[in-house]
């Protein structure tokens, strides 16, 4: 058995955040952030960080693989894998809790890895985002 053969979906996720990771353009912060998503058809998204010199117009790796999921047709989340590169595990922002929500149920999990330590820790988004406000809330007005 190969190592490849071994390898679960979530270290699939893994190794496709990790290896957008390196192609974040980060210039300022040099801090290198890589996500993969998984949707409802099983197809793999991915997106990096790309920060801007008027610094609140960069896009985090997060928005960036929904967009790119969003564009390949895909409408709802299934996992999400996220790597950062400080010394700490990377989290999502708020925003990007926000924007996961917006194509995720509250069970849907996410799955964090520290490539410092090689740790990895999975939670739910009801664990990232508790009392979230998301789609549901506007269904009456949406009519």
């Amino acid at each position: 058995m190969t190592e490849s053969d071994r390898k679960t979906p979530i270290d699939a996720l893994f190794d496709a955040a990790g290896s957008v990771r390196e192609r974040a353009h980060a210039p300022y912060s040099r801090f290198r952030v890589g996500a993969a998503v998984i949707d409802e058809t099983g197809a793999l998204h991915t997106g990096c960080n790309v920060e801007n010199a008027a610094y609140p117009e960069g896009i985090c790796a997060e928005a960036a693989a929904i967009a790119a999921m969003v564009a390949s047709g895909g409408r709802r989340i299934r996992a999400i894998a996220v790597i950062g590169s400080g010394a700490a595990m990377t989290t999502p922002c708020g925003g990007c809790r926000q924007r996961i929500r917006e194509f995720a149920d509250a069970d849907t999990r996410i799955h964090l890895h520290d490539p410092a330590t090689d740790s990895r820790h999975s939670l739910s988004l009801e664990e990232l985002l508790p009392l979230a406000f998301g789609p549901a809330n506007l269904k009456d007005e949406i009519r």
